[in-house]
């Protein structure tokens, strides 16, 4: 050994000797040494923690070419290209545009609609079973030749299938069960555990005559051996809820699997989604309200058809409630809206609504978290302003799109217009990895929140010992998990003299606008019965002021260059974070609070396409937007 060596030896063991040969000699000791040094806490703030830190995002309703309507309007794209588009790759649309994602998903639910599952492959394919039928070989035929041939043999088949009047069976067993047998060996075979979850799933299709909407897709916690073992529950079956909810509860006691249902658009619903009577028109039981709560931990606020947020009916005060709102009617635009029917079929008058019922019979049904998905029917989820691929494969990018209506009334009497189509949603999820068990538990909790398409990272937290301190830290979630519950969470039994605190920060999309505000939004129920609502601003951006009624009237401004689809970051903030006491509290008042964060005015997917495409657009097309996030409310129960 070298000289040099033996002195570099000798200092490292009178530096480094004593405490190594402590932690030799007693691991354990070493620990409790340290942790006495430090208050009982590690030196890593990382270390040992076991509540999420990490946010995921993905879909939990998107369709493929398996699905009917899917395949009639054109998508030719199926499991396999769905998944590597989320996973990341690039793939080719049904209309021969190259298309991927900025960055990919960590999890995907393919919900294809369970009535006639596969039924659009088969014809294209000439299914030798489906070729016995008469109608079957003639829109065989006509698919097969094309042009407008192809498009009125959809049209016939989606009229069809709406009247339930195919004259063949399509939800026969022998003919669904082997398409449902590859959607879940697709699933199997594209969930990464730690990388990307491929969930198992369906859409129940439920549309009440004359056609309001009360879908709802359900999702699987579970693998392939127990999926299998079942088929999906068809609308032909049944088209109430409850009858949903009975088949679920037998797979469950079949199999030993476990599932949720999440219902989305009810803005299309035409007062049906968050009704206070059931199917049949009875009052609401506690039976019903138990059964609701346990399958339906979630609601899709904002997707390609409408934001469900709130309505601007429904909240003349606030003045962010008018967003994407789409209310001409139901599903199909058969039946017009009232405005009798809104205040069952948003999602903040449902969180209401619940509140009310929770009083009348010790449950609420609609004690909901909030999720945003797309509902895509071209296998891609493209949810991004400036990658929006449409709401089916005859909307994909083109000059025309904007003008042609998504939705028409049988009569022509109303449409839903092509530029009105929302480049919306996500799920976003807090879990503590990314698999199926950890991401279908935050969900079952209700730890999520719904984006319109920005990936802005959100934390809520409320508790009863917040402080003004715990807004100036780095690590929010300690503070939030130590001193009280997450999104989704409960409160109860205010401490005397105690008012609620919320803890709420949020970091902006590092591809996306900067942030204009934080807001909660309180519901609550009086000692007289009445149902109220109030929107606080509770952090803004760029030194503006709160006014003493808790709200900021100074607009953030606008930077989009509308000649050149562009904007700058030079207003808003990069995140926010804020504790917030409810300066109106009351004890004895149930209520519910939830987060909303709003990015400054950005371009629209409108915008880009009149830029891209050099087209003007009629002056009634919204031009701009403002992204947000809706987080699942945090519930003051008595």
């Amino acid at each position: 050994m070298s000289l040099v060596l033996r002195r570099m030896l000798a200092v490292a063991t009178l530096l480094f000797m004593p405490g190594a040969l402590a932690v030799a000699q007693d691991v354990s000791g070493a620990r409790e040494n340290a942790e006495r040094a430090f208050g009982g806490k590690n030196y890593s703030p990382y270390a040992g923690r076991g509540y999420p830190t990490q946010v995921f995002w993905g879909d939990t309703h998107l369709h493929t070419a398996l699905s009917v309507d899917a395949g009639s309007f054109g998508n030719r794209l199926g499991l396999d290209e769905a998944y590597r588009f989320a996973r990341g790759e690039e793939v080719v649309s049904a209309t021969g545009q190259r298309v991927k994602l900025y960055r990919p998903l960590d999890f995907l639910v393919i919900a294809d609609h369970s009535d006639g599952i596969g039924l659009f492959p088969r014809l294209l394919g000439g299914d030798p079973v489906l070729m016995q039928d008469e109608t079957a070989r003639r829109w065989h035929r006509m698919i097969n030749e094309g042009g407008q041939e192809a498009v009125s043999a959809a049209l016939e088949m989606i009229d069809l299938f709406s009247r339930d009047a195919i004259p063949f069976d399509i939800n026969d067993p022998a003919f669904i069960a082997p398409t449902w047998e590859d959607v879940i060996e697709a699933a199997e075979r594209y969930n990464d555990p730690g990388v990307f979850t491929a969930f198992i799933g369906y859409e129940w299709t439920s549309l009440v005559p004359p056609g309001n909407n009360l879908h709802r897709v359900v999702m699987y916690r579970d693998g392939g051996d127990k999926a299998v073992q079942t088929l999906p529950f068809t609308a032909e079956e049944s088209v109430d809820p409850e009858d949903l909810w009975v088949e679920l509860t037998a797979y469950e006691e079949k199999t030993g699997g476990r599932l949720l249902a999440i219902p989305h658009n009810g803005n299309l619903s035409n007062g049906m989604m968050f009704a206070v009577t059931d199917f049949d028109g009875n009052p609401l039981t506690r039976a019903y309200a138990e059964t609701r709560n346990r399958w339906e931990p979630l609601y899709e606020v904002t997707q390609i058809k409408g934001d469900g947020e709130a309505h601007p009916f429904l909240s003349p005060d606030d003045e962010f409630a008018d967003y994407e709102t789409w209310d001409l009617g139901n599903l199909n635009l058969s039946e017009p809206k009232t405005n009798d029917m809104l205040q069952y079929e948003y999602g903040r008058s449902g969180l209401k609504l619940g509140l009310q019922l929770e009083h009348q019979l010790g449950i609420n049904p609609f004690k909901v978290g909030l999720i945003g998905s797309s509902d895509s029917h071209t296998s891609l989820i493209t949810v991004a302003e400036e990658n929006f691929f449409g709401k089916h494969s005859g909307a994909e990018p083109n000059p025309e799109r904007w003008s042609h209506p998504a939705i028409a009334a049988p009569d022509g009497s109303a449409a839903f217009m092509g530029w009105q189509q929302v480049s919306s949603g996500y799920a976003a999820v807090w879990a503590t990895e990314n698999t199926r068990e950890a991401i279908w538990d935050a969900m079952k909790r209700k730890e999520v929140y719904a984006t319109t398409g920005s990936r802005m990272m959100v934390r809520f937290f409320g508790g009863w010992d917040f402080t003004a301190d715990d807004a100036r830290t780095r690590i929010p979630a300690e503070a939030g998990y130590s001193k009280g519950v997450p999104m989704g969470g409960d409160l109860s039994s205010a401490p005397s003299g105690k008012t609620p605190s919320f803890l709420v920060a949020a970091l902006k999309d590092p591809y996306g606008g900067n942030l204009d505000r934080i807001q909660i939004v309180k519901g609550w129920l009086d000692g007289a019965g009445v149902l109220h609502e109030k929107v606080y601003d509770v952090a803004v951006s760029d030194g503006r002021s709160i006014g003493p009624d808790g709200r900021c009237r100074t607009p953030v401004g606008n930077t989009v260059d509308l000649a050149d689809a562009i904007w700058t970051n030079t207003i808003g903030d990069p995140e926010l974070i804020a504790v917030w006491l409810d300066p109106d509290f009351d004890a004895s008042q149930r209520a519910f609070y939830y987060a909303r964060v709003i990015e400054i005015p950005t371009p629209r997917w409108t915008l880009y396409d009149a830029v891209r495409f050099g087209i003007q657009m009629a002056d009634e097309v919204d031009m701009i937007t403002q992204e947000r996030a809706y987080t699942s409310p945090i519930w003051y129960t008595p």
